[in-house]
C-alpha cells in the first residue's frame, strides 16, 4: 500500500517536470534573429491580354436576360374623374376676361405677408390715380391664361399674388406708390397688350406722355410742310421778279428814269 501511494504522488510531479523541460527546450531552440526579405517578389509569369477578336466574340455572345414583362393591369391608365368647375369659378373667369378686354394695365404683385393697415393705405394711394387692387385665386388665372394671348403671364402666378388694374397705363404712379410698401414685389405687367418685366416697366415709366409725343410729332410735320411750301414757292417768285425787272427795263419811261437817276448820281459824285 505504501508503494502504491508513492507512485500516485510521484506521477504528477514527473509529468510537470517533463512539460517544463519541453517548454524550456522549445524556447531555447528559437532563433535570436529572423531574416525578412524587403525586395519585391519575383514574378515569372505575366497574364497575357485577351485578343481583340476574342473580346469582340465574347461581347457579341454575351447573354442578355430578357426584361420582365409588366402585369396586364399595369399598362392601362387609370381613369381620373373629371372635376367640373364651380359656378363661382366660372363667374370669376368671366370677370377676368372682361378685365383683360377693358383695362390697359394689369400688373402682377407678390404679397409677402402685408398687414391690413398697410394694405388699406396702399389702396388709398392707388385709388387717387384710378388704380384698383383685385384678389383673384391662382387657379382661376391658370385656367383662363392657357387659351388666351396672355399665356406667358402664367409663371408669375405662384404663391400669394394680387393684381393692380387700371383702365389707363399709369405705370409711373404705380411704381411711386409701391416704394412705400416693400412687402409688395412687382413681378410683371401687361400694358397695352404688351407683356413687360419690372425693368421694362421702369423704362416705360420714364417715357413722355402720349400728348407730349403727339405735340412734338405735329410740330415736326408742320415745320416740314412749311419748309416744303417755301421751297416750292421760291422759284416762281424769283422768276416773276426777274420778269418784272425786265419789263421795266424795256419800257421808254423806265429808260428815261434810269438816265435821270444816272445823271443825278454823276453830278453828286462830281460835287463831292
Amino acid at each position: 500500500m505504501i508503494t502504491y501511494t508513492c507512485l500516485v504522488v510521484l506521477l504528477p510531479v514527473k509529468m510537470a517536470a517533463t512539460l517544463c523541460g519541453k517548454l524550456l527546450q522549445s524556447r531555447v531552440r528559437l532563433p535570436l534573429t529572423h531574416n525578412v526579405r524587403h525586395m519585391a517578389k519575383a514574378v515569372t509569369r505575366h497574364r497575357k491580354p485577351m485578343h481583340i477578336i476574342k473580346q469582340k466574340l465574347l461581347a457579341l455572345t454575351e447573354y442578355i436576360p430578357p426584361k420582365p414583362l409588366a402585369p396586364p393591369g399595369a399598362l392601362t391608365p387609370r381613369a381620373r374623374p373629371v372635376q367640373e368647375e364651380s359656378a363661382l369659378a366660372l363667374i370669376l373667369k368671366r370677370d377676368v376676361k372682361t378685365m383683360f378686354q377693358e383695362c390697359k394695365m394689369i400688373a402682377v404683385i407678390q404679397d409677402n405677408a402685408t398687414n391690413t393697415e398697410d394694405m388699406l393705405l396702399l389702396k388709398k394711394r392707388l385709388h387717387k390715380h384710378g388704380i384698383t387692387i383685385k384678389f383673384i385665386p391662382n387657379q382661376v388665372m391658370k385656367s383662363f391664361l392657357p387659351g388666351s394671348p396672355y399665356s406667358n403671364l402664367m409663371p408669375l402666378f405662384i404663391g400669394q399674388t394680387v393684381l393692380f388694374v387700371s383702365k389707363e397705363p399709369k405705370v409711373k404712379e404705380m411704381l411711386v406708390s409701391l416704394r412705400s410698401s416693400p412687402q409688395m414685389v412687382l413681378l410683371g405687367a401687361c400694358v397695352d397688350n404688351t407683356l413687360l418685366s419690372p425693368q421694362g416697366l421702369l423704362i416705360y415709366s420714364r417715357l413722355p406722355s402720349v400728348t407730349v409725343i403727339q405735340g412734338e410729332l405735329v410740330s415736326g410735320l408742320t415745320m416740314l410742310t412749311s419748309q416744303t411750301a417755301s421751297l416750292l414757292q421760291r422759284h416762281p417768285t424769283h422768276l416773276s421778279a426777274l420778269l418784272q425787272q425786265y419789263l421795266k427795263q424795256q419800257s421808254p419811261e423806265a429808260g428815261a428814269e434810269d438816265t435821270a437817276v444816272e445823271s443825278s448820281t454823276t453830278k453828286a459824285e462830281e460835287e463831292t
